[in-house]
């Protein structure tokens, strides 16, 4: 029987995994003795867990990250060759969505091995659910510049994405900069532009709230240093 690379999803934060993950999902990471993961530590703890029922350290890590490289890569799937699954770990939501798990399953798809995407949260899809801004149509931005007059810049050009063709505008920050790219948003932005925010979706602190920028200057900003937040803007 041909092995399979299964993309399984991580919950975004804390520790209650039965309301994010369907019982199906921890049941086939019994089918994997091998995982491709980012960060080792966290991906051991996700899997003590969830239940699963290999001995850890007789399970087989591959580490995926900015530092790995190309030609490393190109071995991670070799279990598959043996009929084995092979699963794919996000470190916290979905994999391959703002994750750097693309790289492994564009190699399952060039060498023809089936790729099978599991169900569950995804903090960029909850906040646009939530938002009540145009889901029809809309675009992720991932990280925009740390310079300030560049940031600006880049936050102008999103919003006349907004005006022009009412497409939502997602994107996040690293969490200690958050504050500065709310203030940016609310100094940058029209009064009128709609500004979600998205903090800590799915945990007990889920913070989700959309404002007009004169709206949100006028309630004050809410406190986002170190809290995983998503950014968007729309009309």
């Amino acid at each position: 029987m041909a092995g399979k690379l299964i993309l399984f999803p991580v919950p975004i934060g804390g520790d209650d995994i039965e309301s994010v993950l369907p019982a199906a999902n921890k049941a086939l990471l019994d089918s994997c003795a091998t995982f491709i993961v980012e960060e080792l530590r966290t991906a051991r703890r996700f899997l003590k867990r969830a239940g699963y029922c290999r001995a850890i350290d007789d399970t087989e890590f591959f580490l995926l990250n900015e530092h790995t490289s190309d030609s490393e890569v190109a071995h991670y799937l070799d279990a598959v060759s043996r009929g084995e699954n092979v699963g794919l770990l996000s470190e916290a939501g979905l994999p391959c969505i703002a994750d750097p798990g693309r790289l492994v399953t564009h190699l399952a798809q060039s060498r023809g091995i089936e790729v099978v995407p599991l169900v569950g949260p995804s903090s960029l899809l909850l906040a646009l659910m939530g938002s009540g801004l145009n889901g029809q149509r809309f675009a992720f931005r991932g990280y925009l510049p740390v310079n300030a007059s560049e940031r600006a810049k880049t936050i102008r050009q999103l919003e006349q994405r907004v005006m022009r063709d009412d497409e939502t505008q997602l994107f996040i920050e690293a969490p200690y900069r958050n504050d500065h790219m709310m203030q940016s948003l609310v100094e940058t932005l029209h009064p009128d532009t709609l500004i979600c925010v998205a903090c800590e979706l799915t945990m007990p602190t889920q913070y989700l709230r959309t404002l007009s920028a004169l709206q949100w200057q006028v309630q004050g900003l809410p406190s986002l240093n170190k809290r995983n937040t998503v950014f968007l803007i729309g009309r």
